[in-house]
Parts: structure tokens; C-alpha cells; sequence
């Protein structure tokens, strides 16, 4: 779950006059800030079945612990990168290291499911108060000749965050600390929140855009409703029984989003700054890097539902089931440091291969898990691992070089966006597969079926991807 290219890309930046000496301690308190999301998201995903079991969670309820998240971080990201340019960078992520830090506390003493959900809520807007920050910030504080490495450190912070979640995630869950279970996956987020705060406060200094613009809420709220009457009746209509009002929801959610789209078409043409920019649709380059970019995030269901099959069908404790996923966050890592290089050298192709890559290697999982080939569930967490890194970083890059770089920013905020979009839906849509397979009283074969079959829609939304990105010419990388 990343925000490394957002809203905050401003062309207009206030600079320093001079460069500023405390650069390089202020990094890591950014670095933070980009870290805590995404370790928040891996750590989660592994303790599903003891928030299930411990809170007396319904199946939907933890749907919505991962969806509601992504979901809010969706709607509120550009806000906060535009809030970033207006109030100021500095003002926004220490606001956003606070509110995640309460938020987290809130998420480890919820004693209900309703509680737990929403605290997941404010993290989520409290993160697209602080990760957007990040990326700008470094842009503004390293000159030219150290942008390249700071920016290499931040794209390591990715994949760190992703190992340190499958494991950490792990070792909390199993060995609970204090007598804490679940809990501490989150109460885990208040040192390393205090931590960042303090540095914030003695080491960051503060940058805003020249030309900032204006908030769009209308569009926040008209987006934000459209989103809830779609993911809502998804999760929640099989447990309840499809009643007619969750039918409702979901026939009304397209009137919303062509009310939404008509809002932001009549805010753009009275000059003002809609939170989506209607005119960059009509650049089917970009429109085909939305398409891939929602399909290649509805992954995001594989994590939940790898969770719940290692944990509640093959009865593995928490910390053998991250240790179970961490072939697959080390090829991410692995991939990710050298993607750059591959895009240089494929172009839009490198998105072919990392597509590529993650068919063949969830292929294999499939195949492991359904006992045709049983001992190459490694070699195929790997191999996904591997395509995912190689995808993660390309995807933008790609797309963003048939955009003007005047709305670049712009751009790749909506991309980021629809990426949190597809996480919401993978889980919301894909995990409610799995779970209408599993039935009342699954067995340890019926896990297996269900995930197989869940993992089976990834793969065939991965194949399309791959598709769409043979339709990139090979310059738009450039």
C-alpha cells in the first residue's frame, strides 16, 4: 500500500535558499512515515483469525478491517497532499504522525468489532495526512546530485516494510507480549509514532507549493458515498442475506458515480481544481494504466485470504504463516531495487514481464495448494514476489510519460488512488468468493478449494493486466 507518487508533485515548490544541513536525519522520520502504512497493512492480514476468533468477528467484519482502511486512504489521498501544499508539509505529517499513533491505540483497546473498524477508518485518514508529505518533502529538501539516493532509500523503505510486516506480524500474534494477542499488531505503531513525532519536530523543516490548490470537497463527499455504497453491500450482502435495501446500494452506486463525474466535469469548467481530472481520461494511455493498476491491486484479497487458509485450514500458528509468506516479500524486495534498471532497458514491456511473472508464480501456488505440485509453493511465492516488485514501481512510470508533466502530480495521484480502489474491492469482491466457498463448517480441503479458486480470479485479473500492458507503446516509459 504505497503513496510514493501523489498530489504533492507540485512543479511550484518553495525550495530553500539554501540546502538544508539537517536533510539527512530528517530522511529516516520521512521514511517513517512511508514505512508505518504499509507494515500496518502486512502485520493486519496476518492476525485476522485471532481478531476473528477474540472479538467474535463475523467473516464480513474482517473484510471490512482491511477494506474500510483502503477505502479511506482511496477517497482523502489527494486531499492530503493538497492540504500539504496549502497548510504546509510539516504541519500535515506531524498531524498525520499524531493521528495515526491515536489511531493505533484506538485499534488496540477496540473490544468490538464496530470499534476495531472504526479505528481502521482513522488510520486511513489519518495516513493521507501523513504519507503524501513524504515524497514531496524530499523533493524539497535534497538538491538535485542527492535526490537519486535519497529516493533510493525510500523506494527500500517498500519492501522493508513489507518483510518486516510478514514477520513481525508473526512474533507479535504468537508471542504476546504483555498478555496482549492481537493488540500489539497495532500498539506496536506507538513508539515508532512517538519516535517519528519527536523527529519530526527537531529535524524537519517545513515546505509548502507556491501555487496550491483549492479542496474539493464536494467531490470527497460525493466520492466517498459512491465508494460506501459499493464496497458496503459487497461485503456485507452475503452474510445478510442479499435483503433488498443492500441491492439498493449497489444499483444506486453507479447514479452516484455519474453524479460524481458530472460534479467534477462543472467544478473544472468554472476554473476550479476537482479532485479527479476528468480531461486526463481522455488519454488512453492513462486510462489503460487505471485499468491495470485497479486489476493489479485487487491482489490485495491474497494476503487476507493466504492468512486464513494457512491459519484456519492448515491450523499453522501466526508466526509460521508469516514466515510461510515470506518468500514472496522477499522477491518483492528483490525486484524492486533493480526494477529501474529492467525499465531502462524493456520500457512498458518491464510491466509485461512483472504481469507475467506474477501469473506464472500464482499459477504454481495454485497448483501447490491443490496437490498437483505440492512442494513448489516457494518457488511460486517467489516468482509472484518477483513480478509484484517489478510491477509496484514500473506501473506509474510507465503511464505518467504520455502525461503532460504539468499535470504529472496530478496524475499520479489518481493512479495511487485507484490503486487503494482495487485493494477495497480485491477484498471486497475476492474475499467474499472465498468465503461463500468455505461454507458454515469448512474442513481443511475446503480452505484449500476456496483459496485456490479466490487465487484463481487474482490470476486471471493479473493475465488481464498483462494484456493491457502490451497495449503501452514502448516510449511511454521513456
Amino acid at each position: 500500500m504505497t503513496s510514493e507518487t501523489t498530489e504533492t508533485m507540485q512543479l511550484h515548490d518553495t525550495r530553500p535558499a539554501a540546502v538544508d544541513p539537517r536533510r539527512w536525519l530528517a530522511l529516516p522520520v520521512l521514511l517513517t512515515g512511508a514505512f508505518l502504512p504499509i507494515l500496518d497493512f502486512n502485520v493486519v492480514n496476518l492476525a485476522l483469525p485471532a481478531i476473528r476468533d477474540n472479538l467474535g468477528a463475523t467473516a464480513s467484519e474482517v473484510q471490512f478491517v482491511i477494506s474500510a482502511y483502503a477505502a479511506t486512504y482511496a477517497v482523502f489521498l489527494i486531499t492530503g497532499g493538497r492540504l500539504g501544499d496549502l497548510l504546509g508539509r510539516r504541519r500535515m505529517f506531524l498531524t498525520g504522525v499524531a493521528g495515526f499513533t491515536i489511531a493505533s491505540v484506538l485499534c488496540g483497546i477496540a473490544w468490538s468489532p464496530a470499534v476495531l473498524v472504526a479505528g481502521r477508518i482513522l488510520q486511513g485518514l489519518t495516513a493521507t495526512a501523513m504519507a503524501p508529505q513524504v515524497l514531496a518533502s524530499i523533493r524539497v529538501l535534497f538538491p538535485a546530485a542527492e535526490q537519486s539516493r535519497a529516493l533510493g532509500f525510500y523506494g527500500a523503505t517498500f519492501g522493508l516494510a513489507n518483510i518486516c510486516g510478514q514477520v513481525l506480524g508473526g512474533i507479535l500474534v504468537s508471542a504476546h507480549p504483555f498478555g496482549l494477542a492481537w493488540q500489539a499488531i497495532f500498539l506496536i505503531n506507538v513508539p515508532i509514532g512517538l519516535a517519528a513525532f519527536i523527529g519530526g519536530l527537531s529535524f524537519l523543516s517545513d515546505s509548502r507549493a507556491e501555487h496550491a490548490q483549492r479542496l474539493d470537497i464536494g467531490g470527497v463527499i460525493l466520492l466517498s458515498v459512491t465508494l460506501g455504497l459499493l464496497v458496503y453491500p459487497l461485503i456485507e450482502g452475503r452474510e445478510s442475506g442479499w435483503p433488498v435495501w443492500i441491492i439498493a446500494m449497489l444499483l444506486i452506486s453507479p447514479l452516484m458515480a455519474a453524479g460524481f463525474v458530472r460534479f467534477e466535469a462543472r467544478l473544472s469548467a468554472r476554473g476550479g481544481d476537482p479532485l479527479v481530472a476528468l480531461h486526463l481520461l481522455r488519454n488512453s494511455d492513462f486510462v489503460i494504466g487505471l485499468l491495470m493498476a485497479l486489476a493489479f491491486y485487487m491482489l490485495s484479497s491474497f494476503y487476507l485470504t493466504f492468512a486464513v487458509y494457512l491459519q484456519s485450514g492448515l491450523h499453522q500458528s501466526p508466526l509460521a504463516a508469516g514466515l510461510a509468506t515470506l518468500p514472496f516479500a522477499t522477491g518483492f524486495f528483490m525486484s524492486s531495487l533493480v526494477s529501474s534498471l529492467v525499465m531502462q532497458w524493456l520500457g512498458a514491456r518491464t510491466l509485461t514481464l512483472g504481469f507475467a511473472l506474477q501469473v506464472i508464480g500464482f499459477g504454481v501456488v495454485m497448483l501447490s495448494v491443490s496437490g498437483v505440485l505440492p512442494q513448489s509453493l516457494e518457488f511460486g511465492l517467489i516468482c509472484g514476489g518477483l513480478g509484484f516488485g517489478t510491477v509496484m514501481p514500473s506501473v506509474i512510470k510507465a503511464v505518467i510519460g504520455s502525461i503532460d508533466p504539468r499535470h504529472a502530480g496530478l496524475a499520479s495521484g489518481m493512479m495511487i488512488s485507484t490503486f487503494q480502489i482495487g485493494a477495497a474491492l480485491g477484498v471486497a469482491i475476492i474475499g467474499g468468493v472465498f468465503y461463500s466457498l468455505l461454507g458454515p463448517h469448512p474442513q481443511a480441503d475446503d480452505y484449500a478449494h476456496a483459496f485456490t479458486i479466490a487465487l484463481g480470479c487474482n490470476v486471471a485479473l493479473l493475465a488481464l493486466g498483462g494484456w493491457l500492458s502490451l497495449w503501452l507503446p514502448r516510449e511511454a516509459a521513456g
